[in-house]
């Protein structure tokens, strides 16, 4: 009842604001707290060499500075990504730049890698690994609006940061700094891979790499990012960021506002992504050698499940926390759970094959 009345307060706020203080009651540990060691191995998946307790993580763009990673993986998430942190601090783009969109169950935002830095990300990883608590910690990477070389960028920052990750993404799919979006082509897209890979390398922590990607790629767009991540050595894909497209069915005041629209309304799309990612790996022969973590539109252990069984081997949700509070991991961690139950399922493994039997969850693609 408490965790429901202060996340019913916290509307009330401004979204940047409310997201402040959600972040920083994190930190300083005021939050519930979960248990979900009595589900034991039926919720654990070994992805990309990492063992996830469970499948559900909070996206990057909550925890941007790193600082609240144990209040977060104490809220029942088998992960978190901090980020996405570019090599130096910069403050985002100009102010109103969070909407939200309540009846839409959605948010739009523009904030553009505002962020400390990797310096004081760094030192605050650091402190992290000093008492780790259970659960896998990714660092998602940009680079700075006005970087002279933003390939560099990710060199860099990931040189800086992967001796504290359990996994690092490369972004080049914010719709908020101009032009990195166009670092998803493929003659672009390898030069960041590689860089981020020499990075690592060169800082003696190779660590698994994700690259993430938008939802408003098309077929051809996509294709040829898989094909690079699996050419280049990528360990996994995120799909998908926030969406630039604006569903005609929005109905809130602020549906024109600028910037990436996340939530209910990119369910459908980035399932569709997900989908046809999916079934291009398993007629690649891929399909195993490039885990997808899917996010977009996760509000509830339905929605997760429609991932899971569309091919997904995580899923990841942050909208949908701002929106319904602190409670909501726990329930769709639980809801996971009771379906596997229901299907007489003991391992989150043995979940019928993604592709082969994704016909009686395809109808979810015109949902959200």
């Amino acid at each position: 009842m408490i965790w429901s009345a202060a996340s019913a307060l916290a509307r009330l706020l401004p979204g940047e604001a409310a997201h402040r203080l959600a972040v920083k009651t994190l930190d300083y540990g005021i939050a519930p707290k979960s248990d979900n060691a009595h589900y034991g191995r039926l919720l654990a998946r070994t992805v990309a060499g990492l063992d996830f307790a469970n499948p559900l993580g909070l996206a990057a763009g909550f925890d941007k500075n790193a600082e609240a990673i144990k209040g977060a993986l104490g809220l029942g998430f088998g992960f978190t990504e901090v980020g996405t942190i570019t090599p130096k601090p910069q403050p985002g783009n100009p102010k109103p730049r969070v909407f939200r969109l309540p009846q839409d169950h959605a948010v739009i935002n523009r904030y553009g890698f505002n962020n400390d830095g990797m310096e004081h990300a760094g030192r605050r990883l650091a402190a992290y690994r000093q008492n780790p608590v259970q659960g896998i910690v990714g660092v998602n990477i940009g680079a700075n609006k006005d970087s002279a070389d933003r390939v560099a960028d990710y060199y860099t920052t990931a040189a800086h940061l992967s001796p504290y990750a359990d996994y690092m993404t490369v972004n080049v799919s914010s719709p908020n700094t101009p032009g990195l979006r166009g670092l998803q082509e493929p003659q672009f897209l390898k030069e960041v891979i590689n860089a981020a890979l020499a990075g690592m390398a060169d800082a003696g922590s190779i660590v698994p790499l994700m690259l993430k990607i938008a939802p408003d790629l098309d077929d051809t767009g996509l294709i040829a990012a898989l094909n690079t991540a699996l050419e280049e050595g990528c360990s996994g894909m995120i799909i998908a960021n926030t969406t630039i497209t604006r569903p005609p069915n929005l109905t809130h005041p602020s549906k024109g506002e600028a910037g990436g629209l996340s939530g209910a309304p990119v369910f459908s799309l980035s399932n569709q992504m997900l989908h046809r990612a999916a079934t291009y790996l398993e007629a690649e022969g891929q399909f195993k050698n490039l885990p997808i973590i899917a996010v977009g539109g996760v509000s509830s252990a339905e929605t997760a499940w429609v991932k899971l069984r569309l091919g997904a081997s995580l899923v990841q949700c942050y909208t949908s926390l701002a929106l319904e509070g602190p409670l909501l991991p726990q329930r769709i961690i639980d809801g996971l759970a009771q379906k596997m139950k229901q299907e007489g399922l003991t391992s989150i493994d043995d979940l019928p094959h993604p592709v082969a039997d994704a016909q009686d969850v395809v109808k979810s693609l015109d949902q959200g």
